[in-house]
């Protein structure tokens, strides 16, 4: 006989061993956790503190209902939840179970560590599309029919929060290892190692849906307008002349510069957070000019501490850093300055406030305190090698309980370090995110991904599903990171279209390993990637890019305000501002730039013209030719290499074209 009761706006039910508990979390927002015995408060995972609610509950007949805003659960005499919109009556998800008599729809199965594998099954619809969930490189907007493996790497990047075509959204509010499942027959998430069942869901339309998720744990802060000029890397500047000569040659051209890097190797040894003198003699200096020039330099700090780092008997000692459950406490094979070999490194552990304080005196010590205020948290996923996140151990839990939560407390440190400093702008480029990254000012990247065509391709979806997933600030290496070679044309064709693209994205930053590449190692630097590097005919397309995207700047910093205030990212798929439009749920290589600007990237060599759909409810522009056209249809817009088409709403007035153009 299982017991279910009202506590305050909550329901608590109880069937054995188990707990269910449902209780409001937020406006038409419910958190959901299940357990064997009794709940845990304690457990690390991305949902801030509520904001009260009318919410009731009630128990009749051995059903229990809870109804929040537009959000209604009901839990029904086996135990089994489902989730209804109030205002119609739709159901929007529902439990189901996975055989008639064992396992139900939550399986908690011992590991006999006080830890369970966890299961949470949901019922199929074979009408929904699914977004979100991160970052991915498999190519696809519409998730629906896939497997996603709930861990962090390379590009790869977990942020378990999906936005459904169905009217919600829903958080798997757990850092561990595992996967979900988004299959035909119904969607399974899996924690192959944790404590309890926790999930929110949240009902609405799209834009609603990421509003609330953003309430629920955190809002973006507001980004810097430096931020949203050009940004110049490449892989690497080797010295400190190099690097300002880079600046100067920008700022003797006439063009935009907002940001320049200095990459990985420009340290003595990795984990001692400081510049090589012998290649750096005055870093200082060099903040010095190039504030004069209106230029913010970014440095690379990663999370890695080698054994030759002035830092690394304290911190092991002091137990800051990551251990391992078997094996010495060493994570990845590197090369470092000073060894002729890889040798093992650490990571340090940013689960530990302690751990987490003293990395941020000594970046506070060695960079902060010359003035460098633009953080690179490159390779933070963490980038362990072999991939063995069940022998790590972290100061928050085992590590495939809380191994997804690493970067988004590396951020952390460095938002709470740059705070206590009294600063206020605060941007750290990050390789890696999780659920609620956004609120400690981390924007993503795409990490290292190939030079390619199809790799354009599969970003333009990455980028929308990051947006999906609550984080506003992203970004690619223009150009892509694994070779491209300035010198090809077929190349310098790919560099054209993918500036104009990046022209348009939250972030604009140019980054590479360009051929001809050298081995890994202190001594590498890369091929030229610099605007002026592809050629002629591509530096002056490049060069009108940058002037575009000088002209949409206000534009977009008008976006980035309204994204730290309602949480709807600056860019995003038409269904965000058009859900009534059932074709706009099926475009996937466009997307809108705040509610005016309709962008539709060229991703295909030698293609001089593409096909758009313009949203129904909508009269749109031809940016370029002034053109007009009804929404609701599909047209042919010319792309010659000079131009990405892009429609602006009927009404908008956002200068694409420059001063004079026909499209003005």
């Amino acid at each position: 006989m299982s017991d279910i009761h009202v506590d305050g706006g909550a329901l608590v039910r109880r069937d054995g061993h188990e707990v269910l508990r449902i209780e409001p979390w937020g406006p038409d927002s419910l958190r959901v956790r299940a357990g064997l015995h009794r709940l845990r408060d304690d457990l690390p995972g991305a949902l801030t503190e509520p904001v009260p609610s009318s919410a009731r509950a009630r128990v009749a007949d051995g059903t229990g209902v809870v109804v929040n805003g537009d959000l209604r659960a009901v839990v029904d005499d086996r135990g089994l939840l489902r989730f209804e919109r109030v205002s119609d009556g739709v159901e929007l998800l529902a439990e189901e179970r996975a055989h008639f008599w064992w396992p139900g729809s939550r399986l908690l199965l011992a590991n006999g560590d006080g830890s369970h594998r966890l299961e949470q099954r949901f019922r199929g619809y074979s009408d929904e599309r699914l977004y979100g969930l991160g970052q991915h490189t498999h190519g696809r907007l519409d998730q629906k029919g896939l497997v996603i493996d709930l861990e962090q790497r390379n590009a790869e990047v977990n942020v378990p929060f999906l936005v459904s075509s169905r009217g919600y959204g829903l958080l798997w509010n757990n850092p561990a290892i595992g996967r979900v499942e988004l299959a035909g027959n119904g969607t399974r998430w899996v924690a192959d190692s944790a404590r309890q069942i926790d999930y929110w869901v949240t009902a609405g339309a799209p834009a609603a849906v990421l509003g609330r998720y953003a309430d629920a744990t955190g809002h973006a802060p507001p980004l810097p307008e430096w931020a949203s000029g050009f940004w110049q890397s490449k892989l690497r500047y080797r010295t400190q002349e190099e690097l300002l000569e880079v600046a100067r040659e920008y700022r003797r051209r006439g063009l935009p510069l907002s940001v320049i890097v200095a990459d990985f190797f420009h340290w003595t040894a990795l984990g001692d957070w400081r510049f090589d003198p012998a290649e750096w003699p005055d870093p200082a200096a060099m903040v010095r000019e190039l504030d004069e020039m209106g230029v913010k330099l970014m440095v690379s700090v990663w999370p890695s501490v080698s054994p030759l780092s002035e830092n690394y008997r304290e911190m092991s000692e002091r137990g800051l850093l990551v251990g391992t459950r078997q094996g010495l406490p060493f994570h990845a094979p590197w090369d470092d300055k000073g060894f002729p070999a890889e040798l093992p490194v650490a990571f340090y552990d940013p689960t530990n406030p302690e751990a987490r304080r003293f990395v941020w005196e000594a970046v506070k010590r060695n960079y902060y305190d010359i003035g460098v205020r633009v953080w690179w948290l490159d390779a933070c996923e963490p980038e362990i090698r072999p991939g063995h996140p069940g022998n790590l151990d972290y100061h928050a839990g085992p590590g495939l309980e809380v191994g997804c939560s690493y970067p988004v407390e590396h951020a952390r440190g460095f938002y709470e370090g740059m705070r206590a400093e009294g600063e206020t702008e605060i941007v750290s480029l990050c390789r890696s995110a999780w659920a609620g990254s956004q609120r400690w000012g981390a924007a993503l990247w795409s990490g290292d991904i190939p030079a390619t065509w199809e790799s354009l391709a599969t970003q333009l979806r990455a980028g929308l599903n990051v947006a999906m997933s609550g984080i506003p600030w992203w970004t690619t290496d223009i150009g892509g990171f694994h070779g491209g070679d300035a010198g090809d044309p077929g190349y310098r064709e790919l560099v054209v279209r993918w500036f104009q693209y990046g022209a348009f994205c939250p972030l604009f930053r140019l980054h590479g390993d360009r051929a001809p590449r050298t081995p890994l190692g202190a001594q590498m630097t890369g091929g030229p990637n610099e605007v002026w590097s592809f050629g002629e005919e591509a530096y002056g397309h490049i060069t009108e890019v940058l002037r575009l995207r000088e002209r949409i700047r206000p534009y977009l910093m008008e976006q980035m305000r309204a994204a730290h205030e309602t949480g709807v990212p600056p860019m995003r798929p038409l269904f965000v501002d058009f859900p009534s439009d059932g074709r706009s749920w099926q475009v996937e290589d466009q997307f809108l730039l705040g509610p005016d600007v309709l962008v539709a990237p060229v991703v295909t060599p030698e293609t001089r013209a593409r096909s758009v759909y313009l949203p129904e409810g909508a009269e749109w522009t031809d940016a370029w030719t002034g053109t007009v056209h009804a929404g609701g249809g599909t047209v042919v817009a010319e792309a010659p290499l000079a131009r990405i088409p892009v429609f602006l709403r009927a009404g908008a007035d956002v200068p694409i074209a420059p001063p004079g153009a026909a499209g003005r």
